[in-house]
């Protein structure tokens, strides 16, 4: 996709964060919205920052990622109205904290409806309509805990890996198919948005401390940058795009070190992690 002027991109999690800060971008390049989220303050604030951005046209709707009913009926809606979608980007997510034997079961489906089947429904409801645009670009937000584990992320891990399994073999579908559509996965690094304060931990884990923790040593990319990134991964047509330094740089690390990166990174949390509740 090399241009976004007219094009109608659809954003999950457009409420803050890099949905936020995409919405903004697109705005400024020309592009119809469809923007969604579950928090409507923040859904609200976005409308006002992308008209103010010069949005060409910007229609938002409450949605939860989660309920398929509800992303079906939504999909219908966003392509009666718009005529058509160019650009679909499933970002909206969450995250839980904590070692595997400490989750309860509520929370463990609560992340993989939101960070997994969220992006499948997003995926699956609008593809139709992104090949009949005939310029389609589909952008599924991973995790740089999409290419490696950590401790304490199993979940997240696992939704997140899971992400970016379905979209490569979807991107795989499109080039065998020759349908015109772009897939991009997306595997940002620590970005400065809230949702280590929004997340959910054990009852082990020190959620204050833990959300301290990555806000203070771990986000450090604003969404705006992280946002820039994404976009030029779709103007150039990128299967995967790698955001921030420490994305890169722990990425290239566990391939030099093959799956011994596990010992490495454990005995890295050991020293670094918050301390557990006891």
């Amino acid at each position: 996709m090399k241009s976004f002027d007219g094009k109608v991109a659809v954003i999950t999690g457009a409420g803050s964060g890099i949905g936020r800060a995409l919405a903004v971008n697109l705005a400024g390049k020309g592009a119809r919205l469809a923007l969604s989220d579950v928090n409507d303050d923040g859904l609200a604030q976005t409308v006002d920052l992308v008209k103010n951005a010069g949005a060409r046209e910007v229609r938002s709707d409450h949605l939860d990622v989660a309920d398929r009913a509800a992303f079906t009926a939504y999909a219908a809606v966003v392509v009666e109205h718009f005529g058509r979608v160019n650009l679909v980007v499933n970002n909206a997510g969450v995250a839980l904290a904590g070692d595997l034997v400490d989750l309860e079961y509520p929370d463990m489906d609560w992340i993989m409806g939101i960070n997994f089947w969220g992006v499948v429904h997003g995926t699956k409801e609008f593809l139709p309509h992104l090949i009949a645009s005939g310029d389609g670009h589909l952008v599924n937000i991973s995790s740089l805990f999409g290419l490696v584990s950590m401790p304490g992320q199993s979940m997240y891990n696992a939704a997140k890996y899971a992400v970016r399994g379905m979209s490569e073999a979807v991107r795989e579908e499109m080039l065998v198919a020759g349908h015109p559509v772009g897939v991009t996965v997306v595997h940002p690094g620590g970005i400065k948005t809230a949702i280590a304060r929004n997340a959910r931990y054990s009852d082990q884990e020190d959620g204050v401390e833990s959300a301290k923790f990555f806000d203070k040593k771990l986000a450090r990319m604003a969404p705006e940058r992280a946002a820039e990134i994404i976009l030029k991964g779709v103007e150039t047509d990128k299967a995967r795009v790698l955001v921030g330094i420490d994305a890169h740089a722990v990425h290239q690390l566990a391939k030099l070190l093959g799956s011994r990166y596990q010992d490495v990174f454990a005995n890295r949390a050991k020293k670094i992690a918050p301390t557990k509740i006891v």
